[in-house]
Order: structure tokens, then sequence, then C-alpha cells
């Protein structure tokens, strides 16, 4: 696998990572059936994609990147999704994360 190709997974794995929460959040502590499935296989998917960019990858930046696309994507689908209160200041920690994973793919490159 080509360093390029791993960093395809990690970034689908991220997407994947805040689906899955998404997920988490509308199974109602796993009590609705549905979306209880829907967060389980898109969680094995995330892990499956994520620790296959590993073999190639570094395991703190891949883990580091993984977590940071999961947070900003949580963030962001919360606002959208769940009309959940977006600051200035928040806009400003999620641009820091964003520089953080940016950083760290030039980085590793």
């Amino acid at each position: 696998m080509t360093t390029t190709t791993a960093w395809i997974l990690l970034v689908i794995a991220g997407i994947l990572e805040f689906v899955w929460a998404t997920g988490l959040k509308y199974s109602e502590g796993f009590t609705k059936l549905g979306p209880s499935i829907f967060t389980l296989i898109t969680m094995g998917i995330s892990f499956y994609l994520l620790s296959n960019a590993m073999k190639v990858l570094p395991v703190g930046v891949s883990y580091t990147v993984w977590t940071g696309i999961g947070a900003v994507g949580a963030v962001i689908i919360g606002y959208i999704v769940f009309k959940e209160p977006m600051s200035l200041m928040k806009m400003v920690f999620l641009a820091m994360i964003i520089g953080g994973i940016l950083g760290l793919k030039f980085v590793e490159s």
C-alpha cells in the first residue's frame, strides 16, 4: 500500500468516525435497533480502515488525524443537524484542529 492510499483510507475512516458518532446519538444509548446497527457497522468499517492506514502511517499521526477529523465533523454535524450552538471561539478552535491535522499530513509526507 502506498502512503497516498493510506492517507485516503485514513480520511475515509475519519469521516466514518463522525458518521458513527452521529448514529450513536440517534441510537439513544443503543435502545433503537436501526441506528444501533448502523452505528456498529460504520464503527467497524472506520476501525478497519484506520487499522489498514496504520500499516503505513505512524500510530500517533494516524490516531490524531482520525480523531481530529471525527471531532471537527461531529461539531459541524452538531451545529447543522442538531442545532447546537456555534460561537466565534468554537470556530477558532476548530480551525486550530484543522491546522493540526493538515500540519501532521504535510510533516508526515
